[in-house]
């Protein structure tokens, strides 16, 4: 469990930003981050050609990512860990389904559901 305000926030130019949850596992992060990534660019794709529906689409992709990471939704530090790993799994296997993708068994930690 954090200690401080500064290992649950990140401040950038004044702006506080909700730290990526620090029990998920490394591979978890990286898998989530590359989704995360992905979703980010499809919105600027989807933006520029004045797609509304695949921006929604991409958007709804990053905040599952988010999600996932513990960056949105319920604060990560007042969840038990089971449900923090099972969030994060949970958004990993949605945008691995989405993506038609596998995130090489990322989304197996933490146990059963």
């Amino acid at each position: 469990m954090p200690d401080s305000d500064d290992e649950r926030w990140l401040v950038v130019d004044g702006r506080r930003w909700r730290r990526t949850d620090p029990l998920l596992p490394t591979e978890v992060v990286d898998a989530l981050k590359s989704h995360l990534g992905r979703a980010r660019s499809a919105v600027g794709i989807a933006s520029r050609r004045g797609d509304t529906d695949a921006v929604a689409a991409a958007r709804h992709r990053v905040g599952l990512a988010k999600h996932g990471l513990g960056e949105r939704g319920p604060a990560w530090w007042d969840e038990p860990e089971a449900d923090r790993l099972r969030r994060a799994r949970e958004a990993l296997d949605e945008l691995d389904e989405i993506e038609g993708t596998t995130s090489s068994g990322a989304g197996d930690v933490g146990g059963g559901a």
